[in-house]
């Protein structure tokens, strides 16, 4: 009689799926279109109309769906020119088939099969190389000479391997360099000479980075250990058991800027707050296990996770970028290679660079060269630490030079 009443009840478990806590996993929903996209063909390179009649097509894919991508596009003339910007989408292209291709009165003409995702995170194809600076702090006075010097440097350094680690990144850091004179100020860098690249290009240029973290160390006061109001005995046992048991709130900002134009990508604060023995000592290192064994270094160690964390899915969309070393005739070479996971038939577009300076607030503030889409490069041979591809046409009919940028489409 028991054996015939368990049956029953788990047969009746399994129709009203109460007798489980396990969740059946979440699927992402896609939505199916098939669309036609146009470009013009300038200068005889059908493959960059190839790529914007795609852009195009994809564009026209969210306007039938029910998630948005949200894209900027230039035109001229009259013709549908290249993003300038990466697409911003609310969902995720997970798969686009071209199905069909042809041209009628040098217009490129494309139907794609687009699949779209409602979920943001891309799976990245190549590793964006990153360069990180220092951490400086608001106000120098709320980290004694009894306490750690290393969180300057430390926690980007610690941010940057976290980065490295996961995967989707190359990282080099240049902890020395401090972007924000005025920390209280961050992110704004007080850097406006006339005439000069921002400070974020700079560093990007020099050291051949794409992306360049940074960020400050705004709080981590410990509260007065002033006599307690009051008096007596009591009272001061009080202001005594502070030196030792005490409160430090904890805030970051982390800050990662586009070394292509200077853009500010990604901000986010990190706030927490420490109970207990929150010094610590001047030997200990971010990112070592005695430092972490620490109250606040055990919540500093959790916010560099978190910012790892929260990058990697801010910039998974991000397209990559590096810049040509050398140019000849319709080749090119680019500092990049099987490091950064570039393979070869891989297609990148070729930005160069114009000759007409941007300044913005009545030409007192330097932005950079206007640069401008010129063709695209596909990838014929693959190196470790750089590639080489072949334009459509010859570069110096493209204006295209040493420094100017390539990024995937």
């Amino acid at each position: 009689m028991a054996k015939i009443l368990f049956k029953y009840i788990a047969v009746a478990c399994l129709f009203a799926q109460s007798c489980t806590h396990v969740q059946p996993q979440a699927q992402i929903q896609t939505n199916v279109v098939t669309v036609e996209g146009q470009a013009a063909v300038n200068k005889g390179m059908p493959l960059l109309a190839k790529k914007q009649a795609l852009q195009d097509a994809i564009r026209q894919a969210s306007m039938q769906s029910s998630v948005n991508i949200h894209s900027q596009t230039l035109v001229n003339q009259n013709n549908v020119s290249l993003d300038t910007v990466s697409m911003r989408s609310a969902a995720s292209v997970s798969n686009t088939k071209v199905i069909k291709e042809w041209t009628t009165d040098n217009i490129y003409h494309v139907v794609a099969m687009v699949e779209l995702a409602a979920d943001t995170a891309c799976t990245p194809h190549q590793r964006k190389r990153i360069i990180a600076t220092a951490f400086p702090l608001v106000k120098q006075e709320q980290v004694t000479a009894y306490e750690t010097q290393d969180l300057y440097s430390g926690i980007p350094r610690e941010l940057n391997n976290q980065l490295v680690e996961s995967g989707d990144f190359i990282g080099s850091n240049a902890t020395n360099i401090n972007l924000y004179p005025r920390a209280d100020l961050a992110p704004e860098v007080q850097d406006r000479t006339a005439y000069r690249p921002s400070k974020v290009m700079q560093i990007a240029a020099s050291n051949g980075m794409q992306l360049v973290l940074s960020g400050v160390i705004r709080d981590l006061e410990v509260e007065s250990t002033e006599y307690m109001r009051g008096a007596g005995p009591i009272a001061f046992a009080r202001s005594l058991a502070r030196e030792v048991v005490a409160r430090r709130g904890i805030g970051i900002d982390v800050f990662v800027h586009d070394g292509f134009t200077g853009a500010l990508l990604f901000q986010q604060r990190y706030v927490d707050d420490v109970i207990g023995d929150v010094w610590i000592p001047t030997t200990y290192a971010v990112g070592s296990e005695r430092f972490n064994a620490t109250s606040t270094g055990e919540k500093i160690a959790k916010i560099i996770e978190q910012a790892s964390t929260d990058i990697r899915r801010s910039l998974s969309c991000y397209p990559f970028a590096t810049r040509i070393i050398e140019v000849k005739d319709d080749k090119l070479v680019i500092d990049a290679g099987a490091q950064e996971r570039l393979n070869i038939g891989d297609q990148l577009v070729v930005y160069s660079t114009g000759g007409e300076d941007l300044n913005v607030d009545g030409g007192l503030s330097f932005i950079g060269k206007d640069k401008q889409p010129a063709g695209v490069l596909t990838i014929l041979n693959v190196m470790p630490r750089y590639s080489v591809g072949a334009l459509e046409v010859p570069a110096r009919e493209l204006g295209i030079k040493v420094g100017d940028w390539v990024k995937s489409f």
